[in-house]
């Protein structure tokens, strides 16, 4: 099935935001706002925690928690996690596992910081090592994270995440974790191969559907499992990808979205949503190699993951292409198309991200804009000096 690429109105980026130095990144507020609208539309009443890692901006976070149908953050490091906490945020919970003993200790000797952050477990190697850390009766809030992957027979289709997958092995790390003093408060269950994987092919969408299946049948009598032991806060489930068709799971209380605040083209390909492309950033043309062809500074910016064309990031808005053996370079990308013999050095070319917020690691500031006009300019979590690796 053809899809057709989402919209940007490139004239309105280029009233926007002139006089601006390029390379440049800009937000259209009307499209995150319009994508966390739908993001709460398709959670269909269940708030949706934050995942930092796809905003990296402190200013776009507060906004998306300051609408209604949004609540808590899910941080990727214990250092980003005390930091938003003393920036005001609260219910932070650090959705990877943590080895950086200075930030754990933080979190554990200050009761506001033990109050508002989790850390993620998965096993009793987890609740060994931060009890070594912090003692015996921290009181260290902590959340499962289970596999989701799906395993058939010999196979196993999803990201390698978790080694806890079974109510049994959920009880057991859960009494280790109790014993040793630790708050088992909630428990994550994030299905990658849902939620990340866009609907390309009868394949993935199989994958997709029995995924789903699988996972409802194995996360109730693990949540059972854990709340016999203890109470939980949460039960967090979902991405983007995937928020939509889990919004009836009853044993969920909240899930999880990000990324779908920028609407990156990795999200171009999915079925059930089409979020608006909020995030994208111009590059100066600096010269022009050939007919038909000119270069831009700089813009190699490859998202993680899988490598292939589905990472690098796509031109918008002029007939431009990347050049298939150069791609978007480190310090100048190549682009071809009609468009081209009409840019003079110096004019811009725009582009979207693969993915969300890992851009912003390339930026310092993030400049706001709407209906073609500037609002203002923030500064990106690199912009203001934090770095959480």
């Amino acid at each position: 099935m053809s899809r057709t690429e989402p919209f940007v109105d490139v004239d309105a980026l280029e009233s926007a935001t002139t006089g601006l130095p390029a390379p440049l990144v800009a937000v259209d507020l009307a499209a995150f706002d319009a994508n966390a609208e739908d993001l709460v539309r398709r959670a269909a009443g269940r708030p949706i925690r934050v995942a930092s890692k796809s905003v990296r901006c402190r200013s776009l976070l507060r906004r998306v928690l300051d609408r209604p149908g949004f609540a808590g953050v899910m941080a990727y490091a214990v250092s980003e996690a005390v930091w938003l906490v003393r920036q005001g945020f609260t219910d932070v919970f650090v959705a990877y596992p943590s080895v950086d003993v200075d930030w754990i200790r933080t979190v554990a000797e200050d009761e506001q910081l033990r109050q508002e952050i989790t850390l993620a477990i998965d096993s009793i190697e987890h609740v060994q090592f931060l009890t070594a850390q912090v003692g015996e009766g921290s009181g260290l809030r902590v959340a499962l994270d289970v596999d989701c992957s799906l395993r058939i027979r010999k196979l196993h289709l999803g990201v390698r995440r978790s080694p806890l997958r079974t109510p049994v092995e959920a009880l057991a790390v859960t009494r280790a974790a109790l014993d040793d003093g630790l708050d088992v408060s909630g428990v994550m269950f994030y299905d990658a191969q849902v939620a990340g994987m866009p609907d390309r092919g009868p394949h993935l969408k199989t994958l997709k559907k029995r995924s789903l299946v699988d996972l409802a049948e194995r996360r109730a009598p693990l949540v059972e499992a854990v709340r016999a032991l203890t109470d939980l806060d949460f039960v967090n489930g979902g991405g983007t990808g995937s928020l939509g068709r889990l919004a009836a799971a009853d044993t969920l209380t909240e899930l999880a979205a990000g990324s779908g605040l920028y609407g990156p083209t990795l999200f171009d390909a999915y079925d059930d949503f089409t979020p608006r492309p909020a995030m994208t950033y111009a590059l100066p043309v600096v010269r022009r190699p050939t007919t038909g062809v000119v270069t831009a500074y700089s813009g190699g910016y490859v998202a993680s993951g899988e490598p292939g064309w589905s990472r690098v990031p796509s031109p918008v808005g002029r007939g431009l292409s990347l050049i298939r053996t150069e791609a978007a370079g480190e310090v100048q990308t190549p682009l071809r198309g009609r468009a081209a013999d009409g840019l003079a050095i110096g004019d811009r070319v725009w582009m979207r991200g693969a993915k969300a917020g890992e851009l912003l690691e390339r930026f310092d500031h993030v400049h706001l804009v709407e209906a073609g006009r500037f609002v203002e300019t923030v500064p990106s979590y690199r912009g203001e000096g934090q770095n959480f690796g």
